[in-house]
């Protein structure tokens, strides 16, 4: 026996107050400890095992990768994948999940089968009399073996004491000297993880306090330290985030690179090159097209086949160009609506009829929904105006300003309606000159008012995006088009010749460009 196992032999009645583990000098009868032979495994049943896997959520539409945690690890210091890296540096909110097989799968089923066969053998050995505490020393010493996963590497100390308190060596004595108390066990791991858990589980610990039964304390526990788990893999995300975007662009410029060197220049990208060659402007000024580029994506035409080198982000672009129609949608509406005095001249009515707007039009994401919803605007914007008419006794309106209300607001429907196109143009023209500025956004202009705070997170967004790419790809589309000005110029300039020979005019403009 060791010095640690002589110490605690020796001592009758011994109390330490940090952990919470006491001694008693009663005897009790000594326990059933069952032989290694008729264990029952819990590595994966109890769910304390090192392979508690996680989601990485789809970045192409394609199914979503199971990682565990090493591998979480192991991809943050060593990061090879380009979409990856890239999703990593652009979506601030991108997190690892937990992953739960589907319940009426093989895997699901087996899963609840085992594990309920656990926590049930669990339960029937503490049970006994004597009881069988064989399972419960396991289950303590998987425990103690997840602490490490779940602590900051830096938290030796922590990790030493609780190694000391859960060492398996002392609780197999206590069973066998009938001193053993499995809820005292279950209170210090409680009072570790309260110390170490971040605020979104204090709801859980408290939960955990309140339990009176010891299995379904320890299965509570299971369940939380799971959930820290993921906390984990989501903090090791976040310290490798910083790194990870600033050297990504860098990274994906290289591989773009290589992948250009690699064809020897003979790669070509015709979508990319219709889609800058059709927002060129007359003056070929090469810093106006490309903004023009962008702003197009936002307003993709369908059919249209997308610019090859920022498919990457093809579905993030079609987002915020749905969250720029709603935005459009909304001021339109907003603005026809606050033809109301009522509202106009009440701004916490506007502020309010805003918002129940925005909820009526935040899950449209198709053009087949965009008609319906528009005529739910409609309703809504009646029956709130008719409302708010009635609370300050004021006349209802009558039928021939209902139908013009009417008349007004379901024409939106078509793009080029006059209000749609006119608040169009005006998120156009704050969406250009935010991406011109260095970092201030200008203020919402009229009929956005009451959408500010959508307009800035919109405007962020697209401008962090179309930031990132230009980043990556800006020296390659400006080569793109200062070759086809110079084409187009050697051109005018064959032309011109070939007139010259008939007494023509042969100037032509210029063709200068915009250094990048």
């Amino acid at each position: 026996m060791d010095s640690k196992g002589k110490q605690n032999t020796n001592s009758q009645d011994t109390a330490n107050s940090e952990n919470g583990i006491v001694q008693s000098s009663q005897p009790k009868p000594v326990p059933h400890v069952q032989m290694d032979a008729e264990r029952l495994r819990t590595d994966s049943e109890s769910s304390t095992d090192s392979l508690t896997r996680f989601v990485l959520p789809s970045l192409d539409g394609s199914p979503p990768k199971i990682v565990t945690m090493e591998e979480v690890s192991t991809m943050f210091k060593n990061l090879k994948n380009m979409e990856l890296a890239h999703e990593i540096a652009l979506n601030p909110d991108f997190k690892l999940q937990q992953y739960e097989p589907p319940l009426d799968s093989l895997e699901g089923r087996i899963k609840a089968t085992v594990h309920k066969a656990f926590w049930d053998l669990l339960r029937q050995q503490l049970n006994r009399t004597p009881p069988s505490y064989d399972q419960a020393i396991r289950l303590l010493t998987e425990i103690k073996e997840y602490f490490p996963e779940i602590l900051a590497p830096n938290n030796s100390r922590a990790i030493a004491h609780i190694n000391s308190v859960l060492d398996e060596t002392l609780i197999r004595q206590q069973a066998e000297r009938g001193v053993l108390d499995f809820k005292v066990y279950a209170n210090f791991v409680i009072n570790i993880l309260s110390r170490m858990c971040s605020p979104a589980r204090d709801e859980a610990i408290a939960k955990l306090r309140e339990m009176d039964d010891v299995v379904d304390t320890f299965q509570g526990i299971l369940e939380t330290m799971t959930l820290m788990k993921l906390d984990m893999a989501n903090f090791l995300l976040a310290v490798a985030r910083n790194d990870i975007a600033a050297n990504s662009v860098e990274y994906e410029k290289q591989k773009f690179t290589n992948y250009l060197r690699e064809f020897h220049g003979n790669v070509g990208f015709p979508a990319t090159e219709d889609w800058l060659q059709r927002n060129r402007t007359t003056a070929n000024n090469n810093d106006d097209t490309i903004y023009n580029a962008y702003m197009e994506l936002i307003d993709w035409e369908a059919g249209t086949e997308f610019p090859e080198v920022l498919n990457i982000d093809k579905e993030r672009f079609t987002g915020l160009g749905w969250r720029a129609k709603r935005l459009i949608l909304c001021a339109s509406l907003i603005s026809i609506a606050s033809s109301a005095p009522v509202l106009s001249q009440r701004r916490e009515n506007r502020v309010k009829l805003a918002q129940q707007l925005d909820i009526i039009l935040q899950d449209v994401k198709q053009e087949d929904q965009m008609g319906t919803a528009i005529k739910s605007c409609y309703e809504q914007i009646r029956s709130f105006v008719q409302d708010a008419l009635a609370k300050e006794q004021l006349p209802a309106l009558n039928e021939a300003l209902t139908a013009q209300l009417k008349a007004q607001v379901l024409q939106l429907a078509n793009k080029n309606s006059p209000v749609r196109s006119l608040m169009a143009k005006r998120l156009d023209e704050v969406v250009r000159v935010a991406l011109r500025s260095n970092g201030s956004i200008p203020p919402p202009p009229s009929g956005f008012v009451d959408y500010q705070e959508e307009l800035v997170a919109f405007i962020a967004s697209f401008r962090r995006l179309v930031s990132y790419n230009h980043a990556v790809f800006g020296e390659y589309f400006m080569e793109r088009l200062n070759k086809q000005n110079k084409l187009q110029a050697d051109e005018g300039a064959k032309t011109g010749a070939d007139d010259s020979g008939l007494g023509l005019d042969t100037s032509t403009s210029d063709t200068g460009t915009v250094k990048p």
